[in-house]
């Protein structure tokens, strides 16, 4: 049998992108269902505070999204699975809906619902808190680097950016993560175990790229000889 006919290369083909888009769906639905329960009187997990708790884990997802994304190209390397670089993206634009979803739930459910602030209110109070918080300065910093990522996050645009300049673009990933472990890091009261591990991992993460890009002229001479 072929390998364009095996199980694993129609998997590839025609499953991955649908899988990876429902296990990127399931905390947003798991939410939904929640606040559905909530809101009509039945049992749910989000607490006693809902709000904050809605709030921290849209935060906690997108974070988590957004390292895995940067683990696919490690991944891809030590497995030689290149397939799991179509779904790359695709990851990538989770980690965006989600800090959206996050920023969304600061503005909506903190500021309007639970402080009762008008919606000219609710962006001056923002204003305020990025002005005076310092995880808050951080997080919508990471946030606002995310958004020109998402919008070339498509074909047409990398056609009309060109691939060296939107690889270029997209390199800005890894300072809005390090914003976004800081944001995280500054967020947690007192020395949680937390930061250190989110940390520590994306210094893994980080560090493997150093690594291979150094390795890179290397491999070439090698390839010369």
């Amino acid at each position: 049998m072929s390998r364009s006919r095996s199980p694993l290369a129609q998997f590839e083909r025609h499953g991955l992108k649908p899988l990876a888009f429902w296990l990127l769906a399931l905390p947003g639905v798991w939410m939904a269902t929640q606040w559905y329960s909530l809101l009509s009187g039945s049992p749910h997990d989000l607490g006693f505070n809902p709000i904050e708790t809605t709030h921290r884990f849209l935060g906690d997802t997108a974070l988590y999204v957004l390292m895995i994304s940067l683990a696919v190209t490690p991944l891809r390397d030590l497995t030689r699975w290149r397939a799991v670089m179509k779904i790359r993206r695709r990851i990538g634009l989770a980690a965006f809906w989600y800090a959206l979803l996050h920023v969304m739930a600061y503005l909506g459910l903190d500021l309007y619902i639970a402080a009762g602030m008008s919606i000219s209110g609710m962006f001056a109070g923002l204003w305020d808190d990025v002005v005076e918080r310092t995880y808050i300065t951080l997080g919508m910093l990471a946030f606002l680097a995310l958004i020109p990522l998402a919008l070339t996050s498509f074909n047409f645009m990398i056609a009309r950016l060109g691939t060296k300049l939107w690889r270029r673009l997209h390199l800005s990933v890894y300072p809005l993560s390090v914003l976004a472990i800081l944001h995280y890091s500054f967020l947690a009261k007192g020395n949680q175990v937390g930061p250190w591990i989110h940390g520590g991992l994306l210094a893994v993460l980080l560090g493997y790229r150093v690594f291979a890009q150094l390795r890179r002229p290397q491999d070439g001479q090698q390839r010369s000889a």
